[in-house]
């Protein structure tokens, strides 16, 4: 069974009688009768998107899928092509269908990605936990502005932008968890 806290982008989850995969969590909303996981989810079958919101305690059946270790080979506009490392067939997904994980790859990284696949379709991609990403833009930090934890925004080399701390300089590689997108340290 999966809890409504483990669901993450790329997740696959029988919803009532859709099948879902995840694109984009929108946040967490708190109120009088709980909090409230919203997320915009894709049908597998009929591919129609929509927005979910879920009670955190929810639990939720995970649909059986077929895993295939890729890497990214090439980008096509909004089309992400990806090629099996075993039998080198390439699969392509569009940008919408990756949601987030769009922001944490590119052709020119190494590293490999499971690709989720639903009656031979693939659906989704689970990155690594741990991924390296340069700085392209951000503000200089001031010393002496601090008086704990201080974060300023930062664009990486993929375009999206992220929260990291005051040291951080343009030029400077850090490593990213792809579950959040927090900083975990500089590389």
């Amino acid at each position: 069974m999966l809890m409504t806290s483990d669901i993450r982008c790329g997740t696959v989850f029988r919803s009532g009688n859709d099948v879902v995969v995840v694109q984009r969590l929108l946040g967490i909303k708190g109120g009088r009768n709980g909090q409230v996981k919203k997320m915009r989810v894709k049908n597998i079958v009929t591919g129609q998107t929509s927005e979910l919101g879920l009670d955190m305690g929810e639990k939720f059946e995970e649909e059986h899928l077929d895993y295939h270790k890729m890497k990214l080979s090439y980008v096509d506009g909004d089309t992400w092509v990806f090629m099996d490392q075993e039998s080198f067939e390439q699969y392509e997904l569009t940008k919408e269908d990756l949601g987030d994980n769009v922001g944490y790859m590119t052709p020119e990284d190494d590293f490999e990605l499971e690709v989720a696949f639903f009656n031979n379709k693939p659906v989704s991609v689970t990155l690594p936990t741990a991924i390296l990403r340069t700085i392209t833009y951000c503000e200089p930090g001031v010393k002496g502005d601090t008086s704990g934890k201080t974060f300023k925004p930062a664009t990486l080399d993929t375009g999206i932008e992220v929260s990291v701390p005051l040291f951080c300089e343009i030029g400077t590689k850090i490593k990213l968890d792809t579950r959040d997108g927090s900083f975990i340290e500089r590389a």
